[in-house]
């Protein structure tokens, strides 16, 4: 049945008032969402013929879920005010986490060096100069201990930014919270653990594909034992964006990941039901406001249909895309920084138009360093005056019903499908990958984009528009090159005092596990609780998995 009353009436007044306005003058262009998807003048009933309300929307908390996965959503209570955060050493990053715990933040985010996420020692040679630059350095357990000091892990939520190394970094949380007296089945977060949207975009890997899934599916049968409250994957959008994809892109990628890692699970002998509800997403949120909203909602309703249809889910929860979403970083610029803050209000407020469960909203100085105390509080203030002042999470998903989000919600989800079928043909998401098709899909719409901009067919304040000639007067946070010394050394000197024999025998009978189908987490957690390094770890599953090498093809 349809959403809408017939109006018998409706398709000859419209056709009269597009006669009346064809004369009329329009500015310049382009009228299309920043994607390139082509924006009508009006939306009206005539675009919502075939929207049948109980199929395609429903109610909030309601298969297929496209209004929010909870019946009440923020009635109930607000999303997770997350905000991503880490630099310099483990001392450096809990002197800030407490900071933002103390200012309201309602969840933690782990951010760590380039080195944690490639899987090296920070005394490792090709660490130099990187060790706490972009992240905190993680180096051991006792690293972990020192990052969450008088932080209680049974009342916290923590994500993890983390993929090559992501089971090491767990286990190092899992074994810490442990030390603080907090069972496991108490333990919440999230880790984020998508290692295909490395090969595809962000490029932070270690091993080839098959043991790396390996690693996570071993992490989903893990957790579903022992650690129920942990969400075992991010699946992640976001950097696919970062990269330069459109949001169709973002959305059908990441979703197509989404089903491989499902496919995976199955493959592995697991109950569909067994893992599915505590996988995750996490999601760009660009500038292009309706854009955004109605990508959240496709994405939804395609979850849902699929794991239903396609992969048989009968509990509810694993039919329920959850969803962290940041805001994004592409986006800000360096020339008039401040302008930065009206960019990132626009796009956290279309997270929570989108229904996202939690949220990171980005510093106005990000694209020029790390953010500064005074920097993030304005970020994290953002959140609370949309949450507190706006309104706006005073009715659940008010823009349904709207014949432009309906409509666009609708071409959304049709374009990702056209890219399942397209990914299915190339025989899956590891042979697309292989063969370069995400690739080759992201780098097209990033030229695309920037012909665009610098044709100045699509405006940026302040960069290639109302341009100011006045430098920016921020100032930076500058990381310490002392913290580096003060890392290895603090490195050095676990290395005397552990018991190395206990290591060694706990790596040994890592690579033994390696090369079993055993499930590798109760090994990994052992080699953690000897006080193992990461890059230790690391070093002794390449022996067994190899290294990953990506074709070239450009």
């Amino acid at each position: 049945m349809s959403y809408f009353k017939s109006n018998p009436d409706l398709e000859a007044s419209l056709k009269e008032w597009q006669e009346k306005i064809s004369a009329m003058a329009e500015r310049p262009g382009p009228f299309t969402t920043l994607s390139g998807v082509p924006v009508k003048q009006i939306y009206t009933p005539l675009d919502l013929r075939e929207l049948d309300y109980d199929a395609d929307l429903g109610l909030p908390g309601s298969y297929p879920y496209t209004r929010g996965v909870q019946e009440n959503m923020y009635r109930g209570r607000y999303w997770t005010m997350r905000q991503f955060s880490g630099f310099g050493d483990a001392i450096d990053s809990n002197r800030r986490y407490r900071y933002l715990l103390e200012q309201g933040q309602t969840g933690l985010s782990v951010a760590f060096d380039l080195p944690t996420i490639m899987g090296y020692d920070s005394d490792h040679e090709r660490s130099l100069g990187e060790v706490g630059r972009c992240g905190v350095a993680i180096d051991s357990l006792q690293d972990m201990e020192i990052l969450f000091n008088q932080i209680p892990l049974d009342q916290v939520t923590t994500s993890m930014t983390i993929n090559g190394p992501a089971a090491i970094l767990w286990c190092m949380y899992l074994a810490n919270a442990q030390n603080q007296g907090v069972g496991l089945h108490q333990v919440g977060g999230t880790i984020q653990n998508d290692i295909l949207k490395e090969y595809i975009a962000q490029k932070s890997w270690i091993f080839p594909p098959e043991p790396s899934i390996r690693l996570i599916t071993d992490i989903f049968a893990f957790a579903a034992d022992h650690v129920p409250k942990w969400n075992t994957i991010s699946i992640s959008g976001y950097h696919i964006r970062e990269a330069g994809s459109t949001a169709a892109q973002e959305l059908a990628f990441t979703l197509a990941d989404g089903f491989a890692y499902v496919e995976a699970g199955l493959a592995a002998g697991l109950n569909v039901d067994t893992f599915a509800p505590r996988l995750s997403f996490f999601f760009n949120a660009h500038i292009d406001f309706f854009e955004e909203i109605c990508k959240y909602r496709a994405a939804r309703r395609i979850w849902a249909r699929h794991l239903k249809e396609r992969y048989g889910a009968k509990d509810p929860r694993s039919l329920k895309l959850r969803f962290h979403t940041q805001t994004a970083g592409c986006s800000l610029t360096a020339q008039e920084p401040e302008n930065n803050i009206v960019r990132t209000t626009i796009e956290a407020l279309s997270a929570v138009l989108g229904g996202t469960q939690s949220l990171h909203t980005n510093s106005m100085d990000e694209v020029l360093a790390l953010p500064t105390e005074k920097a993030v509080t304005i970020a994290l203030r953002t959140q609370q005056i949309i949450a507190y002042e706006s309104g706006v999470a005073n009715t659940i998903d008010p823009l349904a019903g709207s014949f432009y989000v309906e409509t666009l919600t609708d071409r959304m989800e049709q374009e990702a499908e056209a890219y399942f079928a397209k990914i299915e043909q190339l025989g899956g998401v590891l042979k697309a990958i292989d063969c370069g098709f995400f690739q080759q899909e992201i780098a097209d719409a990033a030229y695309l984009y920037q012909q665009a901009v610098d044709k100045r067919e699509r405006l940026v304040v302040g960069v290639n528009s109302f341009n100011s000639e006045e430098k920016p007067q921020l100032e930076l946070l500058k990381i310490d090159p002392a913290v580096e010394s003060r890392q290895v050394e603090r490195l050095k000197k676990l290395r005397e005092k552990r018991d190395n024999n206990a290591v060694c025998s706990a790596l040994a009978g890592l690579k033994v596990c390696a090369a079993t189908n055993e499930n590798l987490i109760p090994k990994i957690l052992a080699a953690v609780k000897c006080y193992a390094t990461e890059g230790e770890i690391v070093s002794a599953l390449k022996e067994v998995f190899g290294e990953y090498r990506e074709k070239p093809l450009f």
